[in-house]
């Protein structure tokens, strides 16, 4: 399928920004590109969104709890890690998809602000996003949520923490899931496969040169191998996780990675529901206000975490 009109149209948007140069730039120059989302409108409508203290061992993390109108006493929750390559994004990057999955799913949703790299690198990442897991459990009554009713989600290297928490907490005995939303998540750093070579000249959004940008940041060098808790495609036991919902876009370098991680999970006997949205780019998913075609899998992805939860 050709590009959707309407990402066509955001992407004649983006070419007429000046190019960034990822052999110079610094992650707080990009930063300053990217974490002031544009507001396109008033944001979806929940019946609260209220800022909360993620208080870990030694550090505190900012979170922001969102309740959907109609969720009834104690809603099931989600459990929201926002992407930007591990490097950029914040809860107000993703503010407005965090509202959007609360309204379709009618589940709460915790958006956890974890550390980013490059000053705080793998594991520091993944590691504030399993306890941030354990500390919705272990906070539930507070919070006003049913601490038996948990999932994770999040979207490309969000996607990549969900997925990798999943596995930590089968491997570690921590809090039972329902079930996992990943939203084109990275989960390999091989360059070379189709998407990559198709997708990845920045014509799309994200680039090649962008993503190996964001790996060097995050773990110090391209992968050469299996990395335990970040190339989760590599991992050599995905049996017993949790039922999943991978969502990936046609004209995205992550699509395969993406595909073929839902591939893998079903072969080791977890249920998978996978699509590949088409005509879609990479960030589609939290493109809804200028990319009202995306709300379909809004609304599909809201669904199969309400029956997850039922």
């Amino acid at each position: 399928m050709s590009l959707n009109p309407q990402v066509e149209a955001l992407l004649a948007m983006f070419a007429s920004m000046p190019p960034v140069d990822y052999a110079t730039i610094t992650p707080d120059g990009l930063r300053a590109l990217n974490d002031n989302p544009m507001q396109m409108g008033p944001p979806p409508a929940v019946a609260s969104a209220r800022d909360v203290e993620i208080a870990l061992p030694g550090r505190t993390l900012a979170g922001r709890l969102y309740i959907p109108e109609d969720a009834g006493e104690n809603p099931p929750l989600v459990v929201f890690y926002h992407g930007g390559g591990w490097v950029i994004g914040t809860i107000e990057t993703h503010d407005g998809t965090c509202r959007a999955l609360a309204r379709s799913s009618g589940a709460a949703v915790l958006s956890v602000g974890y550390r980013l790299a490059p000053e705080a690198p793998f594991p520091a990442p993944l590691d504030d996003c399993v306890e941030a897991l354990g500390w919705a459990h272990a906070n539930a009554a507070s919070l006003g949520v049913d601490g038996s009713r948990l999932a994770v989600a999040g979207d490309s290297a969000g996607g990549n923490l969900a997925a990798a928490v999943a596995i930590r907490a089968r491997d570690a005995g921590g809090p039972a899931l329902r079930h996992q939303l990943l939203i084109y998540p990275v989960t390999d750093a091989d360059f070379s496969s189709p998407s990559y070579v198709e997708n990845g000249s920045g014509a799309v959004f994200l680039s090649t040169d962008m993503m190996q940008w964001f790996w060097r940041q995050y773990v110090g060098e391209l992968p050469q191998g299996h990395i335990d808790g970040v190339t989760v495609l590599t991992h050599g036991d995905l049996a017993g996780l949790p039922p999943a919902t991978v969502i990936t876009a046609e004209y995205d370098p992550l699509r395969d990675e993406g595909m073929a991680y839902a591939k893998r999970l079903a072969e080791a006997g977890v249920a998978v529901e996978a699509e590949i949205a088409p005509g879609m780019i990479h960030g589609f998913f939290s493109m809804f206000e200028a990319v009202p075609d995306a709300m379909p899998y809004i609304d599909r992805a809201g669904a199969r975490l309400k029956a997850a939860f039922a």
